[in-house]
């Protein structure tokens, strides 16, 4: 039987889906329009931020209005571990009003310091050997942890909560660093992204099931295993990988997302479901690719 998530459980989409964040050649011109329309009819009820998206508070309003569409929530790049916190701070406060004001609940941080995977060239490092992926000095550590707990207090206050984004190419990739970083920083809620787990060679329901209590937000996409194995084999940079379709959609790729949502069920979760697959826009047209996703989810999520 398929797992039946709780129906207060909401199913959006980044608009990664039709135009690259990192990447400008990868239908990084597509207009806001585009998107937001086509996002609302292959079904979606909300959507996170892109590049293309007005970052005021009545603008964006007006442009996800426009398409019945609901502000879900944004990444925000941290540099906690290597900049000032005031600055740090600032940045983040002005990204936490934005979305508190749109209706938001969380707030999607990753730590950049030392980050790889928006350089072209830059290979990706699967944590062996010198092959590693960006490392922090213990004196770093510190700072990024003791920095996190700070923003984290802060979001608490606007009854808002900070979701960390592990990602390829960042100092949160492998499995121990993640394990470290949930341990030192109780404060935060883990944002499960399956498809960067598989990547780095990680088993997704394995951690579904250790930090179930702990997922505060969930990213559905998966991964083409043979993609992925060339990108550890032959050195390639994210970029490259992405390019090539090292992701995909849920249902398609290696990621087991019937025990993931069997997994969210059971721990009662109740917050978004957000559709994402960076993969070259032109290649694999947007649209069928998201229709596809959304019934694929509400198949075998229940939602």
């Amino acid at each position: 039987m398929p797992a039946r998530l709780h129906p207060s459980c909401l199913v959006g989409a980044n608009p990664i889906v039709w135009s690259n964040d990192d990447f400008a050649d990868l239908a990084g011109d597509v207009p806001l329009d585009t998107i937001l329309r086509e996002m609302r009819k292959a079904g979606f009820a909300g959507s996170e931020l892109g590049h293309a998206y007005p970052r005021t508070p009545a603008a964006l309003a007006d442009a996800l209005g426009r398409h019945h569409l609901r502000l879900v929530t944004g990444w925000h790049s941290t540099y906690l571990a290597s900049k000032p916190f005031a600055g740090e701070e600032k940045e983040f406060r002005a990204h936490l009003n934005l979305l508190k004001t749109l209706g938001a609940r969380v707030v999607i941080v990753a730590e950049c310091t030392r980050c790889i995977h928006g350089n072209r060239d830059a290979a990706l490092g699967f944590g062996s050997g010198d092959n590693l992926s960006p490392r922090l000095t213990a004196s770093e550590w510190k700072k990024f942890t003791s920095g996190l707990k700070r923003l984290a207090a802060i979001a608490a206050r606007e009854e808002m909560r900070i979701v960390y984004h592990h990602h390829m190419g960042t100092v949160i990739q492998g499995e121990a660093d993640l394990d470290r970083l949930l341990a030192a920083v109780p404060e935060i809620s883990l944002l499960l992204d399956a498809g960067h787990l598989a990547f780095a060679g990680i088993d997704p329901v394995r951690v579904a099931k250790r930090y179930a209590s702990r997922i505060a937000h969930v990213h559905l996409k998966s991964v083409r295993p043979q993609v992925a194995e060339r990108v550890r084999r032959e050195g390639w940079s994210f970029y490259r990988a992405v390019a090539n379709g090292v992701f995909t959609i849920a249902g398609d790729g290696s990621v087991d997302y019937p025990a993931i949502f069997a997994t969210l069920a059971a721990a009662d979760y109740r917050g978004w479901l957000v559709v994402e697959a960076e993969e070259d826009p032109v290649k694999v047209p947007a649209l069928p690719k998201a229709k596809k996703a959304r019934a694929y989810v509400r198949t075998h999520a229940g939602v």
